[in-house]
């Protein structure tokens, strides 16, 4: 066989675990890996298509690749993962020029699609997979680091949401699987476990066997390897946020003292028609608690602005929390309405301008706020993890403890060192999303 595969991977990093998986499986039936198109027998595109913006730079990258069918060496173009799980057959006719549509729920069969040559171009069913530790994954992140899924799907219903239609019901991994896997990437050498699902706090609750992500935690962090353990996409949600789990964080310095909690908006009327289970009292309470127990926690949220309904009261009601509460890092969003989702037919529709104003009134007010909160760390002396080069001006770039890969700012780094390298650097300058800092040693 030994046909040559290269794999583009699109959305958040669940989607990223799910190339990794299908880069192993294929891997392991004896194809051969390529990053470089042009050299590939295979292309394949693993999609998102949460909002219409993920579903539009899916498409422009599928269509940038089909002309390696013409002038490369590719004979078969496969488009997986969520958009062909969310718009079905419809593509077939709207890309003619991809050879396979693989859906979310299928995507682990992959190898054996392809050895069977089937004539039909579309292979969906309901999403039940659930990969574990046997399942074969190969790494495309610095081998550094590592996202370990705990869980699939979403069984909260948000009404603007298609991750429950695209994904399926959440559905937990079991414990000793996802112990099993972490130690085997402390043993190949990650030294960042980033704990991710679409609702990492959930983790355990339908298992109903007492497993949560506090006794995940408490494993995790006996296993050798990783020097810092992070928890991302995080729902709001306080009986979650039990004084166990909080206490955990505090003691164990392997935790990161980090946070991801998307709260979507504050006001209550806005929050019921979104359909969150969690209210503004219940938020700020929880906030509130977060910091008695952990006082130098990072909060990162996500917001969504121009949401049906969302009047100048609500606007303003959002932007008093985020002066109140000042996140760490903020995501925020224009609210899109999505195709079959119960948000998308609610009345009082928000215009697109008004939408990016408030968008932009909104983040002129957390870039004040990130800038605060960074010259609090000029001149101090902190760990930070050493990432590569940065591209412009020939300094490295890393990352603190409180600043996740990619989502967050980094640290820009004058001096030496290698890729994966832990360092001390003081902290020199402060920039709104970002920060400066010189190597002083190793650590």
């Amino acid at each position: 066989m030994n046909k040559s595969i290269c794999l583009v991977s699109l959305g958040c990093h669940k989607n990223l675990v799910d190339s990794e998986v299908i880069l192993g499986l294929l891997s392991k039936e004896g194809y051969r890996l390529t990053t470089d198109p042009s050299r590939a027998e295979i292309l394949i595109v693993n999609t998102c298509a949460f909002i219409q913006e993920a579903t539009k730079e899916a498409i422009e990258t599928i269509l940038g690749l089909t002309h390696y069918k013409k002038e490369g060496r590719c004979h078969l173009l496969i488009v997986s993962g969520c958009l062909p799980q969310r718009y079905g057959k419809i593509l077939e006719k709207e890309l003619p020029e991809v050879d396979l549509f693989i859906g979310t729920g299928t995507f682990q069969h992959l190898p054996q699609i392809l050895k069977e040559k089937q004539k039909k171009k579309t292979f969906l069913s309901k999403p039940t997979f659930l990969y574990d530790e046997k399942t074969p994954r190969i790494l495309s992140t610095p081998p550094f680091i590592a996202y370990l899924k705990i869980a699939e799907g979403c069984s909260n219903l948000c009404t603007f949401c298609t991750v429950p239609k695209i994904r399926g019901p959440y559905r937990s991994r079991r414990l000793r699987s996802v112990i099993d896997e972490a130690k085997r990437l402390g043993d190949q050498g990650v030294q960042e476990l980033i704990l991710i699902a679409q609702d990492t706090t959930a983790y355990g609750e339908d298992l109903r066997d007492g497993t949560n992500l506090e006794k995940l935690l408490k494993d995790l962090v006996k296993i050798k390897g990783p020097r810092w353990i992070r928890i991302l996409y995080s729902y709001p949600k306080a009986n979650y946020f039990t004084d166990g789990l909080l206490e955990l964080m505090a003691q164990e310095k392997r935790i990161c003292p980090y946070l991801d909690l998307p709260i979507q908006h504050i006001d209550d009327g806005i929050l019921k028609r979104m359909g969150r289970r969690s209210r503004s009292q219940e938020v700020r309470s929880l906030f509130e608690k977060i910091r008695a127990f952990l006082p130098a926690v990072s909060l990162r949220s996500s917001l969504i602005v121009g949401f049906p309904g969302e009047g100048e009261s609500q606007f303003k009601t959002l932007l008093g929390f985020v002066r109140e509460i000042e996140f760490d890092h903020l995501g925020a969003f224009k609210y899109s309405p999505e195709e079959g989702t119960p948000a998308s037919r609610l009345p009082n529709p928000i215009p697109q301008n008004v939408k990016e104003e408030r968008l932009r009134t909104l983040m002129e007010i957390q870039k004040k706020i990130s800038l605060k909160k960074y010259r609090q760390f000029v001149g101090r002396k902190m760990e930070v993890l050493v990432e590569g080069p940065n591209h412009q001006g020939g300094l490295l770039r890393g990352r603190l403890q409180i600043q996740a890969p990619e989502i967050d700012g980094c640290v820009f780094l004058k001096g030496e060192a290698r890729p994966g390298d832990w360092v001390e650097a003081r902290i020199t300058q402060a920039l709104p999303y970002d920060l400066v800092g010189q190597i002083e040693t190793g650590c």
